[in-house]
């Protein structure tokens, strides 16, 4: 650590060493599922709503098919690597969209 950096006024290695016993568990109150339910959830202070697991919704969601390709037009899609289904989607638009 630089001799410049200030101290932060604790004895880190102490703290590190220190084992919790089961007497000091009495003051901290077991975190329930029941507790996270009633919690009120804040961003900067302000109540927010509650966070939603995983991946945003897509505006435009996808939609699963299956499709019967010739093995050379997979494989020169394939071959630039991963992405491959999203190039596909990309070249199928672009065909689309100039309406061939």
């Amino acid at each position: 650590m630089s001799e410049s950096k200030i101290g932060i006024g604790s004895d880190l290695a102490k703290s590190d060493a220190h084992v919790i016993s089961p007497e000091e568990y009495i003051d901290a109150p077991e975190l329930t599922d029941e507790f996270f339910e009633r919690a009120t959830y804040r961003i900067n202070g302000v109540a927010a709503p509650k966070p939603k697991g995983g991946r945003p919704r897509s505006l435009r969601p996808k939609t699963l098919t299956g499709i019967r390709l010739d093995a050379d037009i997979l494989d020169y899609f394939k071959a630039a690597g991963p992405g491959w289904q999203t190039r596909i989607n990309a070249t199928l638009r672009a065909a689309m969209e100039r309406g061939s």
